[in-house]
């Protein structure tokens, strides 16, 4: 048997076909097979009984675990964890003997984890540092970070967030500070009759900023997401007038999570602000003030663009 060093292993029961590149430090373990084309990056961890075929990219420090087949198609970023028996797939109506010119491209970006057993769709996007949860069925792409579980798998958090208390009293709301920048709890003012209750806020004196533009979403489903988006100049106040949905926000360093139950609690998020809003209950109604009338070219719509944005 071959001896484990820094300088990569592989084990002399593998099969590495004459083409393919494998970069220092990797190692390949027994009855593993990878085929002329694949290209994988240095100190990567490639466990028994797994087969690497021709078009296949992985990247750097990524660890693939027993009983995983990486079809055309499939690229794997650096950092990325694919635990055992995950299940990829590269053609969405498969025939014996009839195969599609090119395959669908799958990427799993950097640093997420799948889960042992997960089964991937093809075409699909795992997004960087998310979480795929064991034997979750990935059926739309994963957003930057989230966490996913079941069949389908549906979003229930995010990874690295914190839960921010929104129960707060109005004099508390104004000291309580969040880690991530500018983003803050507003109390509006709030009035309980036995008639019914209200609810009010006067531009100058309440909100941070005069709005342009309000708009309501509503209708959601409790499996969809609504924002990933950052805006480069916008200001954002949102209110849950009715029901409850959570918020993440994100800065490029920080991440909160704020449960909206409340419709005279509302959430700012200044420019350059992350936004994910998810977990709608039934029959929620989110009211969104802006501080600009809509302009596509103000929106920041993919995280890798935001984070460059945001960290410069």
């Amino acid at each position: 048997m071959s001896v484990d060093s820094d300088q990569g292993f592989i084990h002399p029961q593998a099969i590495i076909e004459p083409g393919a590149v494998i970069g220092e430090g990797t190692r390949i373990w027994a009855f593993s097979h990878v085929l002329p084309g694949a290209r994988i990056g240095k100190d990567c961890n490639i466990c028994d009984h797994t087969f690497v075929e021709n078009d296949v990219v992985i990247g750097n420090s990524v660890t693939i675990k027993c009983g995983v087949y990486v079809w055309d198609g499939i690229e794997l970023q650096d950092h990325v964890f694919v635990g055992p028996n995950v299940s990829f797939t590269n053609d969405k109506f498969p025939r014996s003997k009839q195969y599609p010119d090119p395959f669908v491209r799958t990427l799993v970006c950097r640093g997420a984890s799948l889960g042992a057993g997960a089964v991937i769709l093809p075409g699909l996007r795992i997004g960087e540092h998310a979480m795929v949860g064991a034997g979750a069925v990935v059926t739309r792409d994963v957003p930057p970070n989230a966490i996913v579980v079941g069949n389908p798998a549906r979003m229930v958090g995010y990874v690295e967030t914190v839960a921010r208390p929104t129960t707060l009293s109005a004099s508390k709301l104004k000291t309580e500070k969040s880690t991530v920048a500018g983003v803050k709890l507003i109390h509006l003012k709030h009035v309980e009759d036995m008639r019914g209750d209200l609810c009010a806020a006067e531009w100058h004196k309440d909100l941070p900023f005069v709005p342009r533009r309000v708009f309501y979403v509503y209708r959601v489903p409790n499996s969809r997401v609504r924002g990933e988006h950052a805006h480069k100049e916008c200001h954002q106040l949102l209110v849950c007038v009715s029901g409850s949905l959570s918020v993440v926000v994100d800065d490029g360093r920080n991440r909160e999570e704020y449960l909206l139950d409340r419709p005279w609690i509302g959430l700012y998020l200044p420019p350059l602000t992350w936004g994910i809003q998810y977990k709608y209950s039934s029959g929620s109604v989110l009211m969104v003030f802006a501080s600009h009338e809509y302009d596509g070219a103000d929106y920041i719509r993919k995280y890798d663009d935001f984070l460059k944005l945001a960290r410069s």
